[in-house]
Parts: structure tokens; C-alpha cells; sequence
């Protein structure tokens, strides 16, 4: 008896079922096959790559719909017109984390190199935990609320150092590692593009849902943090690296060679601009808004220029291909400087704008290019410590940005004339050396033994 196919055994009424159900499942399958397909292109799926820029997007997903469900509570609303003292002491808390990572994470995860997947999971998970912890509080404002946000971010900053030292293992053939740090972080980017309005309509159901929400995209992550590849803990073939400082074995930044030192001046003084300018800006515009504008615009407008370079500069790094680090930092301290000179002699809504998205874009390239500094010149074993310490230095110069911010008079020329200054402090510091590294080739890591 010849077979029966089984479209000719369900007839026509089977065959329409099956065909809905392809077009109910073809948006879900494709969106996941195109994502996949972006994520994995040019080497990035064979190298494991793909698969941290999934887990960076979870990760930047899950830290967003926190950040929607806290916007609304006491942890966040410091209003510009209150006494400086109280945004002063905003800055002191923004520290507590930072603080906490230098010396605790970053030496912690160099001496357990073997599980840095394990390390981003436990980061994923103590997020996830700790969510469920703040939607209990969030409505009522009770005092769990702080030591749990402040968990919240150590366990966000810790992630992002073992991200960073995980990068060159997952490296494909022929990426520079700007381009690989911009992919990662472009893919952050996204994803908190399309997980903030969602969280929004959560919090519309009610303040504890974006926690929720957030929980179950941590849980996601620390599973897929163990789905990595296997050499993002094997140490095989490497040795033990010595740093010497003043005759002791000690990490230090300052022994790596000019490039990172230089590179990590020059992130410095961009943070600090970023602090002056967001404090600065914020006082200023209140009690000055821009021409024919209300305080609330002139913010939104440059808030929204600076968020645009910033996304665009993660995104120029994206297609950077083997250009130096160093040259990238000399470059855009060249032209944020440039801009920070024109809109101090030519103050107005216009060059403010122009001055916040040439910063946001060019520290978002520094970034970059710090970060692969310190992946190409530091030793695996202080690579963490490395990215700890000088997460801390830069986060300093951002607390002491944003205290000149707070304490100068509301005088825009003289606002934007104190911005070319400490980005002219970072050019003079940097520029000279970093431009000598570049033409010797760079540093090479130290020797190990």
C-alpha cells in the first residue's frame, strides 16, 4: 500500500492550521535568526564572541529595567534646585561601588582566572536576587532599598571588569580589539533601546513589574554566561607574570608602559569633563535655559545629543579596523578640545549641543580604545585588577568633574572656558606620549617567567 503523506491525511484544514502557525512563529524565528546572524558574523560565532555580545546585551537589558523601576524613587530624585550639599552627597554614593572593586574584585578574579564564567554568572545572579529585594521596596521607599541599589551596581561594575579581561581570549582572526569592545558594547547599547520603553510599560502595571522583568533577564544571563566556551577560563599556555615595582612584585598600571598610562590620562580628563558638564549643565540650565526653551528642554536637548555621540562613537569603533588605540585618544582629546574652545567663545544652544555630542562621542572612542590598551599590554594575570583600578581612577575624575561642576558660578563662557581646560590638562598630560607609542609600535607586555 503506498504511503499516505501526512498533508494529504489532515486535508486542506490541516494544512491552513500548520500555515498560521508558520506565520504566528516566522517574526519570533526570524528576529532570533537575524539577531544570531548579526551577533556571529565575520568570525565572532566560531571565536565565542557572538556569545558575549549576547550576554552584554542581556546584561545592559536587565540593568536598564532597574535603573526605569528606580527612576522614581528618592535613590534618584535629586532635584537641581536643592541645596548642592545634598547632589554632593550624591556623588560620595556613586563612589561606593567603585571603591569596593579595586581593591576587593579586581585582585579577587586575577587569582581565580578559571572562573571568570562562573564570576559573570554570580554577578547575573546576585542582580537577579537582588531585584526581587528592591520590588519590595520601591513602592513603600524602605531602607533596603539603598544597600540593594548599591549591590545593584557593584555587581554591574563587576561584571563589566571580567567582560573586559574576557575579551581578548574570544578575539577572532583579523579583529582589532576596538572593534571587538565596540561590538560589545554596541550591542549593550541596543538592547537598552528596546528594553527601556518595555520597561516603562511594566512600570504602568506597577513599580515592582521592571524589577521583575529585570530578574528574569539576569537569570537568562548567569545561564548563558556558563554557555561560553571553554577557553574563556583555560589559562593553558600561559605563565606567570611579574610586574615589578620598586623591587616588589606588585600589579601596577604604571608598569605596563606609556600607552596605558597616557590612554588612561587621557580617559581621565574625559570623565571628568563628563561630571563638570552633566553637573554643570544641570544647575545652569535651570536658572539660564537656552533660547526660547524651558529648563526641562535645554536638559533633554543636550542630555539627547550627548546619548546620540555617544551611541554613534560606540558605533565608529564598531568599523574602526586595525587603527592604533593611541592614535584614536590623541585624535578625539584634539577635537572635544577644539569644540570646548568654540563653544566658550561662542556660547549659545547651538554649540552646547555640538560640544555635548562631540564629547559623548569621542569618550565613548577613548573608552574603547583604553580598554584594548590595557587587554594588549597588560599580563592576563593583573588584567582584572587593571580594569578595576582604573574603572576607580576614572570614576574619581568623574566625582571630581562634577564637584567643580557644583561649586562654579552659573556663568556659561566661564563654564565652558573651565571644560577646555581640563580637556586641555588631559591633551597636555597624553597626547605627546601616546602619539611616541604609537610610532614606536606600541608597548609589549611585559616578560613573564
Amino acid at each position: 500500500m503506498a504511503t499516505v503523506r501526512s498533508s494529504e491525511r489532515t486535508g486542506p484544514v490541516g494544512r491552513a492550521g500548520r500555515a498560521v502557525g508558520r506565520a504566528l512563529h516566522l517574526p519570533f524565528t526570524g528576529t532570533a535568526r537575524g539577531i544570531r546572524k548579526a551577533t556571529h558574523a565575520h568570525g565572532a560565532g566560531e571565536s565565542g564572541l557572538g556569545k558575549l555580545i549576547e550576554l552584554h546585551a542581556v546584561n545592559g537589558a536587565g540593568d536598564v529595567m532597574i535603573t526605569v523601576a528606580l527612576a522614581t524613587t528618592v535613590f534618584f530624585s535629586v532635584p537641581t534646585d536643592e541645596a548642592r550639599g545634598r547632589v554632593a552627597l550624591y556623588l560620595a554614593i556613586t563612589m561606593a561601588p567603585f571603591a569596593l572593586l579595586a581593591p576587593v574584585i579586581g585582585p579577587l578574579l586575577d587569582r581565580i582566572p578559571h572562573g571568570r564564567r562562573a564570576a559573570m554568572a554570580g554577578a547575573m545572579l546576585t542582580r537577579a536576587v537582588l531585584a526581587v529585594t528592591l520590588s519590595g521596596a520601591v513602592a513603600t521607599g524602605g531602607l533596603e532599598l539603598y544597600p540593594a541599589a548599591l549591590g545593584v551596581l557593584v555587581a554591574s561594575k563587576a561584571y563589566g571588569v571580567v567582560r573586559s579581561a574576557v575579551v581578548p581570549r574570544l578575539l577572532p582572526p583579523g579583529f582589532s580589539l576596538v572593534k571587538a569592545n565596540s561590538r560589545v558594547t554596541l550591542a549593550g547599547l541596543l538592547a537598552t533601546g528596546i528594553a527601556a520603553p518595555i520597561g516603562v510599560g511594566l512600570q504602568k502595571i506597577g513599580p515592582e513589574w521592571p524589577l521583575y522583568g529585570a530578574c528574569a533577564l539576569f537569570l537568562l544571563g548567569a545561564y548563558w554566561a556558563f554557555t561560553m566556551p571553554p577557553k574563556v577560563d583555560s589559562a593553558k599556555g600561559e605563565a606567570k607574570a611579574h610586574m615589578l615595582t620598586h623591587g616588589e612584585k606588585k600589579p601596577s598600571l604604571r608598569t605596563v608602559g606609556p600607552s596605558v598610562l597616557h590612554g588612561l590620562q587621557a580617559n581621565a580628563a574625559f570623565r571628568a569633563l563628563s561630571g563638570f558638564l552633566i553637573f554643570f549643565l544641570a544647575f545652569l540650565l535651570r536658572v539660564h535655559p537656552l533660547a526660547g526653551q524651558s529648563a526641562a528642554v535645554s536638559l533633554g536637548i543636550v542630555g539627547v545629543a550627548a546619548g546620540v555621540g555617544n551611541a554613534l562613537g560606540t558605533t565608529v569603533g564598531a568599523w574602526l579596523k586595525s587603527r592604533g588605540p593611541e592614535v584614536i585618544i590623541a585624535t578625539v582629546l584634539a577635537v572635544v578640545l577644539a569644540a570646548a574652545i568654540t563653544t566658550a567663545v561662542f556660547f549659545g544652544a547651538g554649540m552646547v549641543a555640538v560640544l555635548g555630542a562631540s564629547a559623548g562621542l569621542c569618550q565613548a572612542l577613548a573608552k574603547l580604545s583604553l580598554d584594548a590598551l590595557i587587554q594588549r599590554d597588560v599580563p592576563e594575570q593583573v588584567r582584572t585588577s587593571a580594569f578595576a583600578r582604573s574603572e576607580t581612577l576614572l570614576q574619581m575624575a568623574w566625582v571630581v568633574g562634577g564637584a567643580i561642576g557644583i561649586a562654579l558660578p552659573l556663568n556659561g563662557t566661564l563654564g565652558m572656558s573651565v571644560a577646555a581646560g581640563i580637556v586641555g590638562v588631559g591633551a597636555a598630560l597624553s597626547v605627546r606620549g601616546l602619539l611616541t607609542a604609537a610610532h614606536r609600535g606600541g608597548h609589549p607586555r611585559p616578560k613573564v617567567a
